[in-house]
């Protein structure tokens, strides 16, 4: 897997993998990613790509990145209260 293009942005990191004949694109903020798949045949190459990860789709990431964030937090929580029974 090797990295083909990164994105700037102000809090996010986001980069574009080619891997096995798909795009990976990658969003990490802090401790958590996500990743997102797309073969190589379904868009029209690499600019196609860098345009789908427009301002409403790094939104939904952002949304997702704060549920992942409050379900690891309350994962946190279970564990302590486990250990501690």
């Amino acid at each position: 897997m090797r990295v083909i293009h990164e994105i700037p942005h102000p809090r996010l990191k986001i980069q574009i993998f080619s891997y096995n004949a798909k795009y990976i694109v990658k969003v990490e903020l802090g401790q958590f990613e996500q990743s997102f798949k797309i073969g190589e045949l379904d868009v029209m190459g690499l600019d196609d790509v860098k345009n789908m990860v427009n301002e409403d789709f790094l939104a939904g990431c952002v949304k997702r990145f704060i549920s992942m964030r409050e379900d690891w937090e309350q994962s946190f929580k279970n564990k302590n209260i486990t250990q501690n029974n």
